[in-house]
């Protein structure tokens, strides 16, 4: 077993946090009526794509009918339909849609992962919840060791992400800590004797930020070209 393979299984079989369980799981058992017919997956979900990556996308947690559905991160709700439809637009997305396993996707020189690995009642992990979860980034971060850019979509991404830098190396981003903002930029060391990387934001794609137009697909689209640019 490779050292990813492991990493997915021990995500997967994950049971630190009781709370995030027991409602992923009450989900997966409930269900939402226009999915009745479908098998939730209801367990963490470990993260997706190009493990040779120089781009890496965070978010915030699994959706309770996207992700925790379909057992593949932003994947089966509106946030997952506008953030690989930018992927796709920007060249890191075969394809402009994502369904689940075997629907053909494939992401180039991009990964995506996320601060939480289960679905958070109101899509709020507690702070504890985001400890439990993140040696898992840590690992991920360490395998994926051609990354250049990170992409925070949402503040509580951006602070993981900091916090993360934080943990390799107490000086990696200036003091004070980084203010989040929709475009804002710093460079920082993420990975034990790695070079600094550029830590992008974003807000985050979901309907309360695309519905009101605080994120348009332009505002998304420049983000994913400057992370390119960086990459390159």
């Amino acid at each position: 077993m490779g050292p990813w393979e492991r990493l997915n299984g021990e995500i997967v079989s994950c049971t630190r946090c009781p709370r995030l369980r027991a409602h992923c799981e009450e989900i997966a058992r409930v269900k939402r009526r226009a999915f009745r017919d479908q098998t939730y997956w209801g367990r963490p979900v470990p993260g997706f794509g190009d493990t040779g990556a120089r781009v890496l996308f965070c978010g915030l947690a699994p959706a309770a009918h996207g992700a925790n559905r379909t057992g593949r991160m932003f994947t089966g709700d509106d946030s997952g339909n506008w953030l690989y439809d930018a992927l796709h637009r920007a060249g890191f997305a075969t394809q402009p849609t994502s369904s689940g396993e075997g629907d053909g996707l494939a992401l180039r020189d991009a990964f995506i992962t996320a601060s939480a690995r289960c679905a958070p009642p109101d899509n709020d992990p507690a702070p504890a919840e985001l400890a439990a979860c993140a040696p898992f980034l840590d690992r991920e971060i360490e395998l994926l060791d051609r990354v250049r850019v990170v992409v925070a979509l949402g503040q509580i991404a951006w602070t993981t992400m900091i916090n993360r830098a934080r943990r390799v190396d107490p000086t990696s981003f200036p003091s004070p800590r980084p203010k989040f903002g929709h475009g804002a930029e710093v460079f920082g060391r993420i990975r034990a004797g790695g070079a600094p990387v550029a830590l992008l934001a974003s807000y985050h794609p979901s309907r309360q930020n695309t519905n009101t137009g605080r994120l348009t697909r332009a505002m998304l689209d420049g983000i994913l070209l400057r992370a390119r640019e960086l990459a390159e």
